[in-house]
């Protein structure tokens, strides 16, 4: 006999994630993010706005004690006016742009891939339990440097160390 298996899938929220890999020459490379959870209220924005974008960015400068050379892909947010703006009152941020179309060329890629194989067979009980998982698989990436460096490495780029 059948009986029917209820989801609760629809409606349960979502966890968007934004994340820097840092690099500096001679130094431990860092990972650095954010993560937003959202219960699908009304009017609810459904991913980050450029305001927390601002906010992982200052953060990462607190963190990293110095200025920041940013690469960056053409997501709608990163190139919009207002972040334009904020980018523009920040004396410490350089913006560098990604060809469009390029995520070989961006080592975060390597962060989201190892973390979605790490959680694709996984059952969680909601998005509480999901946003748990999630934080602590980053932390373990945080504390693996040599995989930091091979996302980069992957890429094909390396650091120029003058």
């Amino acid at each position: 006999m059948r009986r029917p298996c209820r989801t609760s899938g629809k409606g349960s929220g979502r966890i968007s994630i934004a994340g820097l890999t840092c690099y500096k020459p001679g130094r431990r490379p860092r990972l650095i993010y954010r993560t937003i959870t959202r219960r699908g209220r009304k009017g609810e924005r459904r991913s980050f706005a450029e305001a927390d974008y601002i906010a992982l960015l200052d953060a990462a400068h607190q963190q990293l004690g110095g200025p920041i050379v940013l690469v960056w892909d053409n997501l709608n947010t990163h190139i919009s006016a207002a972040m334009r703006q904020m980018i523009a009152g920040r004396d410490w941020l350089t913006v560098i742009r990604l060809p469009a179309y390029a995520p070989d060329l961006n080592p975060t890629e390597g962060v989201w891939s190892h973390l979605k194989r790490s959680i694709g067979n996984l059952a969680v009980t909601g998005v509480d339990h999901l946003l748990a998982i999630i934080k602590n698989r980053l932390k373990r990436v945080q504390y693996r440097p040599d995989l930091l460096d091979g996302f980069l490495a992957h890429t094909g780029l390396t650091l120029d160390s003058t």
